[in-house]
């Protein structure tokens, strides 16, 4: 296993290994939130709750690196990310507070807001209903994917596959969402076996919508 390491230098706060660095970069993602394609984003449309009259209030239960989340808050929603890799959740808030110094992604970053801990918990202990819970469990690299993505391999290193699917589903549903929205693999099973209630799919990943 890769030692792995944080490094802060004039551009934020890095995870270094093998040769490698990871930061949280909000500013790659700009074309995608432009307004003119956010709504071609599969995500978006997945999370978006019909006939309210508020703030869509969404979780982000696996928040990684924040890039799903920030489509959604791009989108007008606010977004509690949470995080529970100690690692990951540093560069997720180097990442948000470098991005809110930046014009472009300031009114984004500002409808979100990061949790760090462990997701079933922090579920439990919410002081607001979410509409939305967003769900991006790891899931296992394919051997081809591992081989060419160093970068992935060294989130792996730090957040292993989701061990407690049913655990993970229950509490999402649990806080009476509109819809748990779950991001998985194309061709790959339900998460904890529940069979959707819709599904949208891309070309390489699918979102499947439980409405309770």
């Amino acid at each position: 296993m890769t030692h792995l390491t944080l490094r802060e230098d004039e551009r934020g706060l890095a995870l270094v290994g093998d040769g490698l660095e990871l930061r949280c970069d909000f500013s790659r993602s700009l074309p995608r939130l432009r307004a003119s394609n956010l709504h071609r984003e599969l995500l978006v449309r997945a999370a978006r709750v019909r006939g309210l009259d508020e703030v869509p209030r969404v979780v982000d239960a696996t928040a990684g690196l924040g890039e799903d989340s920030v489509l959604l808050a791009a989108a007008g929603m606010q977004v509690t990310l949470v995080e529970r890799e100690p690692m990951l959740a540093g560069l997720l808030r180097d990442g948000l507070q470098r991005a809110a110094r930046q014009p472009e992604l300031a009114p984004i970053v500002s409808r979100m807001r990061l949790i760090e801990g462990d997701s079933i918990e922090v579920l439990a202990s919410l002081d607001e209903q979410p509409h939305v819970v967003y769900l991006d469990p790891m899931f296992p690299a394919k051997r081809k994917q591992a081989a060419t993505n160093k970068k992935l391999q060294l989130i792996q290193q730090l957040e292993l596959p989701c061990a407690n699917e049913e655990e993970l589903l229950g509490a999402a549903l649990a806080v009476h969402p509109r819809k748990v929205v779950i991001k998985r693999p194309l061709k790959g099973p339900c998460l904890a076996g529940a069979k959707p209630s819709g599904s949208l799919r891309g070309k390489v990943v699918r979102y499947d919508i439980v409405v309770p």
